[in-house]
């Protein structure tokens, strides 16, 4: 994840920090000279390192930090008010103009994930904002780019206007006509990547511009491309005026320096950011709430909307009703597992933890392939098996186990499992007599 590395660096100078108590002046500039290496060995550009440096030392050594009862919490607070304006300071909102429809134009270098985003964005502003919209196929140069972003279309059941290989400006022009005609309020222009240098290819993307007149301006930047990402997003701005930034990859293995240069070298915030491989995965760019992941106090606010958006309020009233009946069955324990699944890996979520160090998350053994057993063995069960589970008996397991390429003793603990969630949940909704009702929340609702 990104920012491992960072974060594991940067909790470990704040845990030495706590341990000292009263600061001197001295301790705080040792404190910042380890938190610049840290910065620099995560990629981050120097300059953005040095002017990052400088002010939050001016702040750290002032007479109300050093006279602090608790010196060590302002200086951790300081660290994360300048990370947070280092990365934008607030949530950027997507912007879409007066024009009709919005056109947002996307660009970036090869290999930075345009396309896939593309879809993503166009999925997510459906959504979210209840868009109409439409995909432009004018990358013509890379082999079998139409017919990706056709691919990703269809998966999403968003069109796309392409003309093969012909000119990409004559194609924006005529897919916006196009738009209009079909009453679609929202065009999402994928461009072909390009190399910054490629002076060509650049005249090209800023002629696109012209013609289509976007309301968003958006650079697709790898984060895994670390400082590189700056020289990019300076030859992208001078070139194109951005509006803004999506950052793709940040679920993998990278260091995070393009994430905290990129907003400072081109004064364009973050607006969105990729968080895993599936089109549904991308979520707007909050500087608070990332600066609080480094520096490990979690993210709670993002778990949350996240459990928000899996689970059905209604769903979980008709559960509760369920449970108190005795009717919980197979089906609703698969159902509820797929909801869980849809948050994201049980990895990425416990890094949302407070005092989580995702780092050491490496260490711990997280089957993620659990579910996908799970799922397999439920569904290799009959439908009278899965409403009366006590039906069950040795033959029918065997039967299921190698329905479902697990073995029996993987099926004998399912329904173990089943078995106890039931009776926990139902002593917990009220549901055995004599027992206390109280509230208790499990991943799926309210009780």
């Amino acid at each position: 994840m990104a920012f491992d590395g960072l974060s594991s660096k940067l909790q470990n100078i704040f845990k030495n920090l706590r341990n000292k108590g009263k600061l001197s002046e001295k301790d705080v500039k040792d404190v910042m000279r380890e938190i610049k290496l840290a910065l620099l060995e995560a990629d981050v550009n120097f300059t953005v390192v040095k002017d990052f440096i400088k002010k939050t030392t001016e702040r750290a050594v002032g007479s109300e930090v050093l006279e602090s009862l608790t010196p060590a919490q302002q200086v951790i607070k300081i660290v994360n008010e300048e990370l947070t304006s280092l990365m934008g300071g607030t949530v950027s909102k997507i912007e879409f103009g007066s024009q009709n429809p919005s056109v947002i134009l996307l660009a970036g270098l090869q290999g930075a994930g345009k396309t896939t985003m593309a879809g993503k964005l166009a999925n997510y502003l459906r959504k979210q904002y209840g868009k109409t919209p439409l995909l432009v196929a004018c990358d013509v140069y890379r082999p079998a780019a139409v017919k990706q972003l056709q691919v990703v279309g269809e998966k999403l059941d968003v069109p796309v206007f392409e003309r093969g290989q012909e000119d990409p400006i004559e194609t924006s022009r005529l897919a916006i006509e196009y738009a209009k005609r079909n009453l679609m309020d929202l065009v999402i222009v994928d461009t072909a990547g390009r190399l910054h240098i490629d002076e060509n290819m650049m005249d090209e993307i800023a002629k696109i511009k012209e013609t289509v007149k976007p309301a968003e301006i958006l650079l697709v930047v790898d984060a895994m491309t670390g400082q590189d990402a700056v020289n990019v997003a300076k030859s992208f701005h001078e070139k194109l005026e951005l509006t803004g930034v999506i950052l793709t990859k940040l679920d993998g293995d990278t260091r995070g320096g393009a994430a905290l240069s990129v907003k400072a070298v081109t004064g364009k915030p973050i607006k969105f950011s990729g968080i895993g491989e599936k089109l549904t995965e991308i979520e707007p760019f909050h500087p608070d709430r990332m600066a609080s992941r480094i520096l490990g106090m979690g993210d709670m606010l993002t778990l949350i909307e996240k459990a928000e958006q899996a689970f059905n309020e209604k769903k979980a009233q008709e559960l509760v009703g369920k449970i108190k009946k005795d009717e919980f069955t197979l089906e609703d324990f698969l159902e509820q597992f797929e909801q869980m699944k849809s948050m994201g890996s049980m990895r990425d979520i416990l890094g949302m933890m407070p005092g989580m160090d995702s780092s050491k998350l490496d260490d711990v053994e997280i089957d993620e392939k659990a579910t996908a057993r799970m799922t397999a063995i439920i569904k290799s069960m009959t439908k009278q098996e899965r409403l009366k589970p006590d039906i069950i008996n040795a033959s029918r397991r065997k039967r299921i186990a190698r329905g479902s390429g697990t073995s029996i003793q993987e099926v004998n603990k399912l329904l173990n499992q089943f078995d106890s969630t039931r009776k926990l949940m139902k002593q917990f909704t009220g549901g055995k007599k004599g027992k206390k009702r109280g509230k208790f929340r499990l991943p799926f609702g309210k009780f």
